[in-house]
């Protein structure tokens, strides 16, 4: 009883929680602020996980003398606007009963103006951009300096210049919620508490760090000969100073690719993408890429970086590097083949079950006697099961092997010694310039992998020789371009990936997000002239964008675009219809007569390839019927099968139910073997029309419709390649027949009429057995 009497006598509010954020029930409010929406770019902070504290930034700790930061004020978060991180107060020794001091907010916090607080990423080594102050009005050079919320369990502070009020830097992320501080100190500014000491300004910024688990992994692989000593090309004082063997190989290899990630990440994020990105697979290791970590030995889950031994000797890559360089044309890929049977065989890739691997060839050396690289080949490209990028080692030496010597590495001017490393294409003649092209140029190879051809501008047409603008905010003395670098390097001044690359990475299965939707298993693409300039292009997984090619060009400049600049709603149309006069709009006045193809690309990273437009639009896709049928003309879609056979007759068969009602369409009988050999339509009145021949198992196979419940066919599923393998029967119902023929040959097509158009028939070709085939559809 004393004690229910004293539990009257307590206020209400003394049963609240002291987090403020939390509601009476327990739970986070699931209002969640502006900032969180709208930097998340595609994905939205999952409740579970979201931090209710959110950042402090109006409220500051100052710091403790061990260098611990306390945790900030609870409170319920606000509204927030895009610049809601930028709100900071200068730090000063502890004082008081809590250790903590308010104080005016300082005019030179640093500002992330690249990302905003409460934002999820999908990295683990993050790039950020910023600024101090006001630039216009007194811009100022000084050091930040990033510290992270559990600094002696995650990771040490690190030191980045600020030229000019400008600074860049690579932060470090655990898996969940992290609580970033940065300071800035530069001596221009006097201290309050001690004019003999620099001034530190700091802000605050939660970043909310996702790792990626359900899209496929780009593996890393260091490729050696089987007899291969296992060391790269160095000078005598990086030998002394680091050595040059397989450890620290690895170590430069892995922050080489956290730098291709953060990056492309920003790339992605600049396109409206979110931080979408690839991932790499990891394991429980010593950790490198803090200096601290792999000194004292302290054990991360950290990229993995698999070794692979090729069953080639050094001698014989180097022969093969020769004869790839001097030698016949069927030379020249040797070394993408060795490395890809290697490849296969370390990951035991079985089919269907597709690997993306970037590749270094560790046995890559300079040749001074000769001039030239052996060992070394630079390739990347895509198959049904390998994704592959192959580059050489020979300008690892300059690589950063932890995030602490990023920006010694991209501003080091020590001179290229051709007496022991490669001045590769006469564009390395310093060690930044060497890390530019060795860490860039394999990146270019990873985006062949990823299926990106040369473009315009960018990583794929070789502007990665400023790939160090992107990390370092300054530029020393080019010895490429003979002139002084840029005092701050801005983004602007930045390589990029071309637009036509990131659409590319958008709908590409390593650069997918949890909280994307489910597309169809069908990533098939059709295209319908439907008269008067007109294609219909149609997919169930939506049609991304459509690539314009000029005859002639080997650079695709001008294409639609489809996707909503929305990162929040990924939604892109499941058919769309281009004009041929909109089309030709888009060229330049002098191409507009020109011959176009177009490369329709679709949401599930597939496409199809118009040959000829002009051909496409002519009378060759139209069907004539006879004077006295009054139906619409039907249109040819695209065709499959190569028409190639010996013998081979075109054929065609136009519905009667398309056009008479008084035909009724009962069921379809498909005479098949190891191919497809005919299609046989039957009616109700025993009539029926044959495409193809009557050919396979006797009698072939019947698929009955359902006449009672108005059942039709829409279209088929199609196995193709050379000829027709197998079709399968689609109906208004949703049922399907199965496939009749070989399942699993050629590639799977799905062709059904499009919205406002029904299908009129089957035309193609026939030889032994059916080697063409295309419906025909109608309004």
């Amino acid at each position: 009883m004393p004690f229910f009497k004293d539990l009257r006598r307590r206020s209400k509010a003394s049963f609240r929680t002291s987090d403020s954020s939390t509601e009476s029930n327990g739970t986070v409010p699931t209002t969640k602020s502006s900032s969180t929406l709208n930097s998340a770019r595609g994905s939205t902070t999952p409740p579970s996980t979201y931090h209710a504290n959110g950042s402090a930034s109006n409220v500051l700790a100052a710091a403790k003398p061990n260098g611990d930061t306390p945790p900030p004020v609870p409170q319920r978060p606000n509204v927030m606007v895009p610049n809601s991180n930028r709100n900071s107060m200068i730090t000063l020794s502890p004082s008081g009963t809590n250790g903590t001091m308010r104080v005016p907010t300082s005019a030179f916090a640093p500002k992330i103006t690249s990302i905003l607080d409460n934002s999820v990423v999908y990295n683990k080594v993050l790039l950020l951009n910023g600024e101090i102050g006001d630039p216009s009005q007194k811009a100022m050079d000084g050091n930040l300096t990033v510290h992270h919320d559990k600094d002696g369990q995650s990771f040490p502070p690190t030191n980045w210049p600020v030229s000019e009020s400008y600074f860049k830097a690579l932060v470090y992320l655990s898996p969940g919620w992290n609580k970033i501080r940065f300071d800035f100190t530069s001596p221009k500014l006097s201290s309050i508490s001690n004019a003999s000491a620099p001034t530190m300004h700091s802000s605050y910024i939660m970043l909310n760090y996702l790792p990626l688990n359900s899209a496929p992994p780009l593996q890393l692989v260091i490729l050696a000969g089987k007899d291969s000593p296992c060391t790269y090309d160095a000078v005598p004082q990086r030998i002394q100073s680091e050595g040059n063997g397989l450890e620290m190989a690895v170590r430069k290899f892995r922050m080489a690719a956290h730098l291709w990630q953060a990056f492309t990440a920003e790339q992605m994020y600049r396109h409206k993408f979110g931080r979408r990105c690839f991932r790499f697979e990891e394991e429980w290791q010593t950790g490198s890429l803090s200096i601290r970590d792999w000194e004292s030995g302290r054990m991360k889950n950290e990229t993995r970086v698999h070794v692979v031994r090729s069953d080639k000797t050094t001698a014989e890559l180097r022969d093969l590097q020769y004869a790839q360089q001097y030698g016949p044309a069927a030379k020249k890929g040797e070394l993408y083949s060795i490395a890809a049977d290697a490849v296969k065989k370390h990951f035991k890739i079985k089919p269907g079950q597709k690997q993306y691997v970037a590749c270094l060839l560790l046995d890559a050396h300079w040749d001074p006697e000769v001039g030239t690289i052996t060992g070394h080949a630079a390739l990347g490209g895509t198959s049904d099961d390998l994704g592959l990028a192959i580059f050489g080692s020979q300008a690892l030496q300059s690589y950063p092997s932890c995030i602490e010597e990023v920006v010694a590495a991209f501003t080091d001017c020590t001179p290229t010694d051709t007496k022991f490393v490669a001045n590769d294409c006469n564009e390395s003649g310093s060690s930044w310039e060497a890390a530019n092209i060795g860490i860039g140029a394999h990146l270019h190879e990873v985006g062949h992998l990823f299926g990106c051809p040369h473009q315009e501008n960018g990583v794929m047409l070789r502007d990665y020789v400023r790939l160090n603008r992107t990390f370092a905010i300054r530029e020393p003395y080019s010895t490429r371009t003979k002139s002084q670098g840029l005092k701050v390097c801005r983004q602007e001044d930045e390589c990029g990936w071309h637009r036509l690359d990131v659409l590319r990475f958008r709908h590409h299965p390593c650069f997918k997000l949890p909280s994307d939707e489910l597309l169809s298993q069908d990533d098939s693409v059709q295209y319908f002239p439907v008269g008067n300039g007109r294609v219909i292009c149609s997919a169930s997984t939506g049609i991304s964008f459509v690539e314009i090619w000029i005859e002639g060009d080997d650079l695709c400049r001008q294409w639609i675009d489809f996707n909503n600049n929305d990162s929040r709603l990924n939604i892109i149309p499941r058919q769309v219809t281009l004009v041929e006069s909109d089309i030709r709009a888009r060229l330049p006045e002098d191409k507009r007569k020109a011959k176009l193809s177009l490369t329709v690309f679709c949401g599930g990273s597939r496409n199809e390839k118009i040959e000829d437009l002009d051909e496409l639009l002519s009378k060759k896709y139209i069907i004539s019927l006879p004077p006295v049928r009054q139906a619409p003309k039907p249109f040819k879609g695209k065709k499959l099968g190569h028409s190639a056979l010996e013998g081979s007759q075109p054929d065609e068969v136009i519905l009667d139910c398309a056009n008479l009602q008084t035909k009724l369409l009962t069921s379809v009988k498909v005479y098949h073997g190891f191919a497809l050999d005919g299609v046989e339509f039957c009616y109700e009145d025993g009539h029926s029309q044959l495409f193809g021949k009557r050919g396979g198992k006797p009698d072939g196979d019947e698929f009955f419709l359902d006449t009672r419940r108005g059942e039709t066919i829409l279209g088929f599923y199609v196995r193709a390649g050379l000829w027709i393998d197998g079709i399968e029967i689609l109906t208004s119902t949703g049922r399907r027949s199965g496939v009749f023929g070989n399942a699993t040959g050629g590639s799977g097509h799905t062709l059904l009429a499009p919205r406002g158009y029904s299908l009129a028939g089957i035309s193609g070709s026939c030889g032994a057995w059916i080697d063409g085939f295309q419906i025909l559809i109608t309004r």
